[in-house]
């Protein structure tokens, strides 16, 4: 094997295992803070016990 195909092989392989090990902590690292949905209230009723839980 000469030496471009050697380096080229080696170049492939580094980037596989870059990116396998940058794609496992991704699913590792937990988020910094967690994503929270708030719903808006519809009525009356939902906006008056919205106005006491955040009092």
């Amino acid at each position: 094997m000469n030496d471009f195909k050697l380096k080229v092989v080696l170049a492939m392989l580094s980037g596989i295992v870059f990116s396998f090990i940058f794609i496992l902590l991704a699913f590792v690292v937990p988020a910094k803070e967690p994503v929270v949905v708030y719903k808006k209230p519809k009525g009356k009723l939902e906006t008056v016990s919205h106005s006491f839980k955040n009092r």
